[in-house]
């Protein structure tokens, strides 16, 4: 399938930070969607059901309180959006790891293939000091996402997703990537990346 026929969602979590003795666990959802047709499209945002108490370091990153998800949906509950809106296409993550380990909630998902826009920025930019989303977005100059998601800034889980699909849009669009098979971007290889730079 060629890039420009497909439909990219992206996910991310912002989690109540680990403590000793506990594994971490999500506190908030976004998902958000990008075409070459459509642009970016259905941003979607909950708080999450949480047991745990939110830690002070993962407060101070993300300002979620527990007041915040007092009336929240579970992630479990969630399960008919997160099927609709990640069972038909590839997902979209910058360090995909923690939105992986979220998603073992649902057991035998067939959620996938995975495009990491991290490992994607380093392959395309490998020159930039940091591969950070937040670093990476004031890098390339990309502001535009941030319309689809008003009064929202860095370490909202909507604003995050969003981020990560404007350096994929980004990357198509300055490499030529749009008549190119999905499968380049699913393996980033650096030297097919240096190559495509300087065509």
């Amino acid at each position: 399938m060629k890039i420009q026929d497909v439909i990219f969602t992206a996910i991310d979590f912002e989690s109540a930070g680990t403590a000793k003795g506990r594994t971490d666990a999500p506190v908030q959802l976004g998902l958000a969607s990008w075409s070459q047709q459509a642009d970016f499209h259905e941003p979607y945002v909950s708080f999450l059901h949480c047991e745990q108490e939110i830690t002070w370091s993962a407060r101070k990153v993300h300002g979620i309180t527990t007041t915040d998800l007092q009336h929240a949906p579970s992630l479990l509950s969630l399960w008919p959006i997160l099927k609709q809106r990640l069972g038909s296409g590839p997902i979209v993550a910058h360090g995909h790891g923690t939105e992986k380990r979220f998603l073992r909630t649902f057991p035998g998902h067939s959620f996938g293939p995975w495009i990491d826009t991290l490992q994607l920025a380093r392959a395309a930019w490998p020159e930039l000091p940091s591969h950070q989303l937040g670093d990476l977005c004031r890098s390339l100059a990309l502001s535009e996402f941030a319309t689809q998601a008003p009064e929202r800034t860095w370490h909202d889980a909507l604003y995050d997703a969003l981020a990560s699909l404007a350096i994929l849009k980004h990357l198509v669009h300055e490499f030529a990537l749009t008549e190119n098979s999905l499968d380049l971007l699913l393996k980033p290889d650096t030297s097919t990346w240096h190559r495509l730079r300087h065509s």
